[in-house]
């Protein structure tokens, strides 16, 4: 490695010396302290990894210098420590590896070279779904299920964990992958051998998950990339990225009485998405962040991608050694993380100088408002005080849209419920908004339009923050105490973000008052936040659908997307545990919570909120007596060791995976059927027809859905037809295995809305020029079969949400040659470019409606080249009028057009490595 700038030298802790590579440096040249703390770790890892051609002496210049206000130009290479993943994500990435195994076989190469260079690791934690419920075995019997629905995919991750090395597995039933990171993996300082001396450098890593950046909290930079770009890091490839703006986000004050961490980064998502920071760093500071324990600022930097930033990180400092402490890290490795921030400059201390920022903003944390946000976008915040009619106004909006809409008489099938209740409806049970039922426990009640059916503590956001879940066990208690109860018709779940968290309920004596409501422990993992929350009861459903009603779930998750929860729920919430506590004892989201009882005592006196929720001391108080550090040493003691069933599997050992040609979950994916040792010169696209006509804020979940699969969908026909009955069918995310589902399942969003065909919803289109109407999948197959190229056109922030690559890479198998946005968020068009299709946005101010496009043209893209800013389109007619406009070419650095010039990233590492 070179070393243009001087800057390797030792720093000494204790008795132990390590070697570094000083910013110091470079300081008296360039002035290197006024960087922010985030592009510090950037030169940093430029320093360390320069070696004259990924990384040159200019690069380094470059990022030293850095124009706050400029506009980002300069391309660099960042290599990360180690790569984050979790198994809906990871099953694919490993699917991908083992066929770059075969590929690489088939190209004359060694297979072996397909192997992590950076530490890999994957929490499974995405599979285990809601079934049981307000029951004291529904954890276990839960577990059990998801091991039997997902045996193939874990002996798959069992074949991988000992067929490659530098992978490891953190088995299911453990924690969200997030929260293990924060409380175990993570460490904040990193160190290794290397050429015969210990280097210290800063912990950094990309996740195949968005909300790695849950880790920013703790000082270590890190984000969410799409599947495809996190196996060619492990692959030893840098991650190619322009030189990022940085907005400081200034913090002061306090919290008041009565506001939460979620009400915190529900207003700042909120604040961040007006502003406008896709693509951008997001850097907290400020004398607030004395008040922030860290658990509220992994709760912020968790929420990153709800706001659109790359990453949103804080600062190491004393409240990053306290908990490293707390968290079990050895005093070692605190000692070193406090002596490697203070000699590098990385260290805050109260008083010090700001860092120079593209922009500021600045919050006082003391006018943060109780909230939550929906009914179908983390960013849309309401303040509790509005709920009542703000969740009115979109209620009635929906029951007008309602009035007009066809009557859904759909076949209602596949159940998992325990019982056979049934709805009892009225004589006028369609758009009524209210239906009687006689629920299995022979509970009578009506439900109605704005009824919460859903109660979900959940999701990596706030299941990590001790504040929030203690303050949901105290309004459980107060509850409790007062003889109030869930409404029937909720469905409640609590699924904590580790073990931890069940032992400080347990010790705090709060776990029994959460299970009088209802929130039992149903599992370790993302649950209902990830669409895995499991079916509603027999006569939930029904009524649902006898009288069309328009029924609301809470829960304290990021994501709140339409057809995301769950396919009978419209209205979705995001809000603080304790808040979800309350809505289920409610069982209305409109109602004005703070006014209005949530139910009676013993003496049938009404019960208000204000009569049960927590002050910050009782919570404190109970936070000091529940919590130490034993508490993670014994839960992460075995952590990578999995029980008895994960440890029974019976797994091939083998360099080569032995694919089976019957299995439904893991298949061989066509990526590089064909593949040659040079890439093909590219292919025009000429006469391309438009696949799907789309809105604004199309997400990944659109795009490609993880949750249930329709019976009568073509993935479920395509289970159906392997011998799959629909009980067994899983979910899309626990098939990204296999790539004959998740084709099928592109675009399938039962709340797709494809203008091609207005007025429908769900993964349906237009055959053009047939005009026949059939799904989005067979109209792909059938213009593959023509030789027909594919392009989406799409409005502003396409492909907003989780770091799905099967957004692109289903878009990709369906031939989809471009797709032309008004705009993208990061990682969706980064994934885009990684699958070889090419991304388009609009020129600034126009659009597909205002550019009269119809979606029934056929679409040439011309000038396009290598290193291509513009291209021009011509749309035809079929009367033959043209229309030619400019489009911007996002393929954004060289790096990128090589990825885009091999078919894609795989394909790229692939030859190199070949080669």
């Amino acid at each position: 490695m070179s070393n243009s700038y001087n800057a390797r030298t030792t720093l000494n802790v204790g008795d132990k010396t390590y070697e570094i590579f000083s910013l110091k440096a470079l300081e008296d040249k360039y002035k290197v302290s006024r960087l922010p703390y985030s592009l510090k770790i950037l030169l940093e890892n430029l320093l360390r990894t320069e070696d004259g051609v990924n990384v040159t002496a200019n690069d380094i210049e470059a990022l030293a210098q850095w124009d706050a206000k400029a506009e980002p130009d300069k391309e660099i290479a960042f290599s990360p420590a180690r790569v984050l993943m979790q198994d809906f994500t990871g099953v694919p990435a490993v699917v991908d590896l083992a066929a770059m195994r075969d590929a690489m076989k088939q190209l004359g190469g060694d297979p072996a070279k397909i192997n992590p260079l950076a530490p890999a690791e994957l929490v499974i934690d995405h599979s285990v779904m809601v079934d049981f419920f307000a029951q004291a075995n529904a954890a276990e019997k839960n577990a059990e299920i998801e091991f039997e629905r997902n045996k193939e995919r874990y002996t798959f991750l069992r074949w991988g964990q000992q067929a490659f090395s530098n992978f490891k597995v953190v088995p299911p039933d453990t924690g969200i992958c997030h929260q293990v990171n924060l409380e175990y993996l993570a460490r904040t300082v990193f160190t290794k051998e290397e050429d015969g001396k210990t280097q210290a450098y800063p912990d950094t890593l990309v996740g195949t998950d968005s909300h790695t950046t849950m880790i920013n909290g703790l000082g270590v930079l890190g984000w969410g990339v799409g599947g495809i770009e996190a196996e060619a890091a492990m692959l030893g490839q840098p991650i190619t990225m322009l030189i990022p703006q940085v907005i400081g986000f200034k913090l002061i004050g306090s919290l008041p009485e009565g506001a939460t961490a979620t009400d915190l980064v529900l207003t700042i998502t909120n604040m961040l998405r007006e502003k406008g920071v896709v693509g951008k760093f997001v850097e907290y500071y400020g004398d607030g962040l004395a008040n922030l324990p860290l658990a509220d600022r992994a709760t912020i930097a968790n929420m990153s991608p709800e706001y659109g930033a790359t990453c949103g990180i804080f600062p190491i400092d004393e409240e990053t050694l306290t908990y490293l402490r707390l968290s079990g890290r050895s005093d070692e490795q605190v000692k070193v993380v406090e002596a490697y921030a203070k000699a590098q400059g990385m260290w805050r201390e109260d008083g010090a100088a700001d860092a120079d920022y593209t922009d500021t903003m600045e919050l006082d944390l003391s006018t943060v408002v109780p909230s939550i946000a929906g009914p179908k976008r983390p960013q849309d915040r309401i303040a509790l005080t509005d709920a009542k009619s703000t969740i009115g106004h979109h209620l009635g909006e929906m029951q007008e849209q309602r009035a007009g809409a066809p009557t859904q008489n759909e076949e209602i099938a596949g159940f998992e419920g325990e019982g056979g209740g049934t709805a009892v409806a009225a004589e006028e049970s369609h758009h009524v908004g209210t239906v009687a039922v006689k629920d299995e426990d022979g509970n009578e009640y009506d439900l109605t339009d704005g009824a919460v059916v859903i109660a979900a503590i959940t999701s990596c956001t706030n299941t990590s923050n001790p504040s929030v879940m203690v303050a949901a066990g105290l309004v459980a208690k107060k509850a409790h105490e007062k003889g109030l109860t869930r409404k029937p018709w909720v469905k409640t779940s609590m699924a904590p973000g580790s073990l931890v968290v069940t032992d400080y309920l347990n010790k705090s004596g709060l776990m029994p008052h959460l299970e009088s409501q209802g929130f039992h422990v149903t599992g370790y993992g993302c649950t209902t936040c990830i669409g895995n929350s499991g079916p509603l009861s027999e006569s939930i459903t029904q009524a649902i659908h006898d009288g069309d009603l328009i029924v609301a779930s809470v829960l304290s998750g990021n994501r709140n997307f339409e057809g995301r929860v769950h396919a009978e729920v419209q209205m979705n919430f995001l809000a603080s545990p304790p808040l979800v506590v309350a809505y289920a004892l409610a069982g209305r989201a409109d109602i004005d919570i703070n006014k209005e009882p949530l139910g009676q005592d013993q003496q049938g006196n009404n019960v208000y909120m204000k009569d049960i929720w927590p002050t910050q001391s009782e919570i404190q108080e109970a936070i000091t007596a529940a919590i130490d550090s034993d508490m993670f040493q014994s839960s992460y003691a075995t952590v990578f060791k999995g029980d008895e069933r994960w440890n029974s599997l019976d797994v091939p050992e083998s360099d080569l995976y032995n694919w089976d040609s019957k299995s439904t979950y893991v298949q061989n994916p066509p990526y590089f059927e064909g593949m040659g040792k040079e890439p093909q010169d590219f292919e025009p696209i000429t006469g391309a027809r438009v696949l799907a006509l789309l809105g604004d804020s199309i997400t990944t979940d659109h795009i490609s859905p993880a949750g249930s699969i329709k019976v009568d969908s073509p993935a479920g026909k395509y289970l159906t037809d392997n011998g799959v009955e629909p009980k067994d069918f899983n979910s899309y995310g626990a098939r990204r295995g296999n790539h004959e589902v998740m084709m099928r399942g592109t675009f399938a969003n039962i709340r797709l809305r494809n203008k091609l065909l207005p007025g429908s919803e769900g993964g349906v289109t237009k055959h053009i020029p047939s005009g026949e109407e059939m799904s989005i999948y067979d109209a792909a197959m059938k213009y593959q079969s023509d030789n027909v190229p594919l392009i989406v056109i799409a409005g502003k922030e396409y492909g907003t949400g989780s770091s799905r690559d099967w957004a692109a890479k289903g878009t990709k198998l369906l031939g989809c040659r471009a797709v032309l946005a008004e705009s993208f968020e990061r990682i969706h068009r980064s994934n885009l470019v990684g699958m070889g299709v090419l991304p388009l946005t609009f020129k600034y101010g126009e659009s597909a409606e205002g550019l009269g496009l119809t979606g029934s043209e056929t679409f040439d893209i011309e000038g396009l080249e290598t290193g291509a800013k513009e291209v021009t389109i011509i749309a035809k007619a079929d009367n033959g009028e043209e229309k030619r406009f400019q489009a911007n070419v996002r393929v954004d650095t060289p790096k990128e057009w090589e990825y885009f010039n091999n078919g894609g990233i795989l394909h790229y590492v692939l030859r190199q490595l070949a080669a």
